[in-house]
């Protein structure tokens, strides 16, 4: 062997690649991206936008500056997009995705995507090399960065039935709740309706039916967001003395279910064998649902990020299966029978 190639996992080959899993998810995230523009307007289609275009011109020059085009000139830029897999453009689609539809603010998508392609993924070696999801990482750098990340712009769609209070505006449905003002009605919180929020954690329904889709699709497990969700409502129950009308409140407020979909489930910041993965997401429901109370604030980016740093602690700790294995007794059996 003259050459020895070492790559990320997985080492199986088939024929669904990873560019047709990103297609998938570009697909799966277009119900919310349309919602989100329903409801905030063309503020919210322009940052979205920008935010692509930011995070595919930094995985671009990146990938341009570290060929060397000066030297390959038509030949690298050719390269890149033949290799190109779109995993750029959810990293810009869901950063955008995660923060409020605030025109005036039109800085962060712009510099929120050049940190979380350009530092959280290609500094670390690109696609498969990230040990924490980028579009996370790069809300919590505008978050802490910026006051314009606590700025959410009244949708252009009211509420349908109000409960317990008006709305409270400039504030989540998830932050007065947990204040204990103000909280919109379930159907309310499962249509966007009268929920200031980011752009496209507001509509329930719209991000369901894009994680179905990734469900029969294959991309990911239905069972992994669906522990993440009910482990956080059932504990947010426990923390209220079991107070089950928080059940449903707590679930579809805040960022939970996009965070439980299509970022909590990112193949490569979590673990890789399947009872990691349910320690994990278990873990995750009750970080969440814990740091919610303690803080009074939207806390889904900060608790899956942190999540993310003790994944090689759980595949260090659980080994996961390797392909092709099974049990001693299994094979003793199945020899048994042919040797009958």
């Amino acid at each position: 062997m003259n050459q020895l190639i070492v790559s990320t996992a997985p080492h199986v080959k088939t024929a669904r690649t990873t560019k047709t899993i990103m297609l998938d998810v570009l697909i799966a995230l277009a119900p919310a991206t349309i919602a989100g523009c329903v409801l905030f307007g063309w503020q919210a289609l322009v940052l979205i936008l920008i935010s692509l275009a930011s995070a595919f011109l930094t995985e671009f020059v990146w990938y341009i500056i570290q060929n060397k085009v000066w030297q390959g000139g038509k030949e690298v830029v050719n390269a890149f997009f033949k290799q190109f897999d779109f995993t750029s453009l959810i990293t810009g689609l869901l950063l955008a995705l995660i923060i409020p539809a605030n025109i005036d603010a039109w800085y962060m998508p712009l510099l929120g995507s050049i940190f979380a392609v350009g530092v959280v993924k290609m500094l670390f070696g690109g696609t498969g090399r990230n040990i924490m999801n980028p579009a996370l990482m790069g809300r919590i750098f505008l978050f802490i960065s910026f006051a314009a990340m606590t700025a959410y712009p009244d949708p252009n769609f009211g509420a349908l039935f109000e409960s317990n209070g008006s709305l409270m505006t400039g504030a989540t449905s998830l932050t007065s709740g947990l204040a204990g003002e103000g909280t919109l009605s379930a159907l309310d919180l499962l249509l966007g309706t009268g929920v200031a929020g980011c752009i496209g954690e507001t509509c329930k329904i719209a991000l369901l039916a894009g994680g179905v889709y990734l469900c029969v699709r294959g991309v990911i497990k239905w069972y992994l967001p669906l522990i993440y969700i009910a482990v956080t409502g059932l504990f947010a129950v426990a923390l209220e003395g079991f107070d089950f009308t928080q059940f449903l409140p707590s679930i579809l407020s805040g960022g939970l279910i996009l965070g439980a979909i299509f970022m909590a489930t990112d193949y490569v910041t979590t673990p890789k064998s399947k009872l990691g993965n349910i320690i994990y997401f278990v873990l995750l429901g009750l970080l969440t649902a814990g740091l919610r109370k303690a803080t009074g604030i939207e806390v889904v980016s900060f608790c899956i990020v942190l999540m993310n740093l003790v994944v090689f602690l759980l595949d260090a700790a659980i080994k996961a299966r390797p392909f092709g294995f099974h049990k001693e007794k299994k094979v003793k059996a199945d020899t048994a029978k042919e040797g009958k």
